[in-house]
């Protein structure tokens, strides 16, 4: 594997992300309380190594230029951002929402919970977007130096 795979490694950690927050959630409608902790918690964790596989990625390859242009740029480059000012709301969502429910206060774990879980699938699944528009649909490389 290189560091050119991380792209890909991304996107399957983001979807892998957003299919156990989907399980969590409805595991939770059910009241399959241990099926919904397990779900979260391994979601948690696969955010995390994404985080570690993106920073490691863009360490080495810095900032991947769009090469779309027109119509589709301008789509692209709104996804981006939304998902980039949201991305760094997860993080503190999460960690929020799993301290409250770990300390059993689960009133306040379902106040914010309510919040993060849609911005947290959001960011996942627009990860994934933005790698294959990226990547995929437009062919875009990094240039390592």
């Amino acid at each position: 594997m290189s560091v050119l795979d991380l792209p890909l490694l991304n996107a399957l950690l983001n979807t892998t992300s957003a299919v156990l927050l989907g399980l969590g959630y409805v595991s939770i409608r059910r009241k399959a309380v241990a099926a919904h902790r397990f779900c979260m918690m391994a979601a948690f964790a696969v955010s995390v190594a994404f985080l570690i596989s993106y920073l490691a990625y863009h360490s080495v390859a810095g900032s991947v230029r769009f090469p779309g242009t027109g119509a589709i740029r301008i789509v692209y480059l709104t996804i981006l951002a939304s998902h980039t000012v949201l991305a760094a709301l997860v993080p503190p969502l999460a960690l929020l929402a799993l301290y409250r429910a770990a300390r059993g206060r689960f009133v306040e774990h379902r106040r914010i919970a309510r919040w993060a879980l849609p911005v947290w699938l959001y960011v996942s699944v627009t990860g994934v977007a933005i790698y294959v528009l990226l990547y995929r649909v437009y062919g875009a490389r990094a240039v390592l130096s």
